[in-house]
């Protein structure tokens, strides 16, 4: 019996233990929660998974069922349209000749997928001597520099804080112009993936050090009006105030130089596991910027959420996921859709609207596949890749937009990291200038537009707007699809949302690729 007795007392001793580090570890991560929120950097990061992984415990995938549905309704569509151009408005051979004509093209030319091509032309294939592109992406450290030196000389009051924020200003759109007009005059000697490269990381570079920027000057703006309140008359202090600070300050000292609390922990005890933050300017450091430019997040904040472990089961299987998702991709583009472009070259420039609608279903099906999977791998499996890697904590880089019922939701759930920057640095900015939301909105969209018809238009030498004008038209359509999504129901919503997807897309290519051809190799054709 008193054997019992023991075991069961030991048992409870276990479990007290284990429920008191489980309280204990939320203790400190609420205590840190509380901290970060409190610091002048309007911490927007917190700990979370991604949706597609097995621990955020997310269920909800309704919008997937609505995109099978219309995805295979256009498959149809597009077959009966094949179908007709090729059975009803041309000659049908017989048919036994026409079933070994087709089993003789597709071994002779089905297999498309060259991954020698492919090496070739990702090493810098079209590249000048001396690889501008990989200049160039050297040259973005210049101005990263200087971003950090004007911070430095800013936080020690060297220079006025006009001057500054002009030389910052002056440096990022610089930054974003270099690209244009180095391509546009030396676009000979760049390659077309060489210069997306380029457009893409001084894209990303702009944004980040935008961030950085203005991070930096909240933080100088608190430290600024911390100053002159101190530097004010000091404040009265009432008696129950004094007496909770005689109380603090003995529980801090005790008899025994610490206070034990009803948990078995010390005060003492309690702040050493509370992770220590960074103050302005403490942070005004390379290894703190650089690791904020390698960090899956464009937005800045001195207090990062980190984990403390990398998962090595998580990190082999994005690692394999990024380098099969990349060969799918390849495949796709060049077994799929390439020559689905090509063939829409001809009835595009005709205008004859029954083969360039067939053309822009037959693209819409390849296209939109590898879209999907152009996400996954970049959003899920690159990203969290890279976030494991820095312990980086705050792994929300997408949302359920596969379930968005107008256009609003979607632009606000899909790509997350763009979203909060564009919340925290451009609309809510504008906002507290006094313009309406609407107008807020009107900006943010302006600005989306000019960086998607930067990072097309610049690689390509050809300058149209077609990308700019899509994004611009995605204000008047969020407008019907909230009216269908009032009038209708959600489904028919959430339908035209991935209509806009699935057709949106391959039309622009289309668009971009008569533009390109008719621009660059028009006496060839001629």
């Amino acid at each position: 019996m008193s054997g019992e007795t023991h075991t069961a007392t030991e048992e409870n001793k276990v479990r007290y233990r284990r429920t008191q580090s489980v309280t204990r570890a939320e203790e400190i991560t609420k205590k840190e929660s509380v901290q970060r929120k409190s610091q002048p950097d309007k911490p927007c990061h917190r700990p979370r998974d991604s949706l597609f992984s097995w621990s955020s415990g997310f269920d909800n995938f309704t919008g997937l069922v609505n995109w099978g549905f219309l995805l295979l309704t256009m498959g149809g569509i597009r077959l009966v349209l094949e179908n007709f151009i090729k059975y009803v408005l041309a000659l049908m051979p017989p048919a036994y000749v026409q079933c070994l004509t087709v089993l003789f093209d597709f071994v002779r030319y089905g297999i498309r997928v060259d991954p020698v091509q492919w090496f070739t032309v990702l090493t810098g294939k079209g590249e000048g001597e001396g690889y501008p592109s990989l200049l160039l992406i050297s040259y973005s450290l210049i101005p990263v520099m200087i971003c950090l030196m004007m911070e430095r000389a800013l936080a020690s009051d060297i220079i006025p804080e006009g001057a500054g924020m002009a030389v910052h200003i002056i440096n990022i759109i610089v930054l974003v112009l270099i690209p244009m007009v180095v391509i546009h005059v030396k676009g000979q000697f760049f390659s077309l993936v060489g210069a997306m490269t380029v457009c893409f990381i001084y894209c990303i570079l702009f944004l980040k050090l935008w961030s950085y920027v203005q991070v930096n000057l909240w933080c100088r703006v608190q430290q600024k009006q911390s100053r002159h309140n101190r530097s004010g008359r000091r404040q009265s202090i009432t008696i129950a105030q004094l007496q909770n600070g005689r109380d603090q300050e003995h529980e801090r000292n005790g008899s025994n130089g610490s206070v034990t609390s009803g948990m078995g922990y010390s005060s003492s005890d309690k702040d050493k596991e509370v992770p220590t933050l960074v103050h302005y300017p403490d942070n005004l450091h390379p290894a703190d910027l650089f690791y904020f430019l390698l960090a899956p997040t464009l937005c800045y904040e001195l207090n990062f959420p980190k984990t403390t472990r990398i998962r090595k089961r998580f990190l082999i299987k994005r690692m394999l996921e990024v380098v099969i998702g990349v060969h799918i991709v390849m495949g796709l583009f060049q077994q799929w859709m390439i020559p689905s472009v090509r063939n829409s070259l001809v009835p595009f420039s005709n205008m004859d609207l029954t083969k360039t609608a067939e053309r822009l279903l037959k693209l819409a099906i390849p296209n939109h596949l590898m879209w999907l999977c152009f996400f996954y791998l970049t959003f899920h499996s690159f990203l969290n890749l890279m976030g494991e890697l820095l312990h980086f904590a705050d792994r929300n880089f997408y949302s359920d937009w596969w379930n968005a019922n107008n256009i609003d939701t979607f632009w606000r759930t899909w790509n997350m990291p763009v979203h909060k920057w564009c919340v925290r640095h451009l609309y809510i900015p504008v906002v507290e200038l006094g313009y309406s939301k609407l107008s807020a909105s009107v900006i943010v969209f302006f600005f989306s537009a000019f960086f998607h018809e930067y990072l097309v238009s610049v690689p390509l030498k050809t300058f149209k707007v077609w990308a700019f004008t899509g994004m611009m038209a995605q204000i008047p359509l969020s407008i019907v699809a909230k009216h269908m999504e009032t009038s209708y129901g959600p489904r028919w919503g959430n339908m035209l949302v991935w209509a806009s997807i699935i057709l949106g897309q391959p039309l622009c290519i289309m668009m971009y690729y008569h533009d390109y051809v008719i621009t660059n190799y028009n006496d060839v054709l001629a």
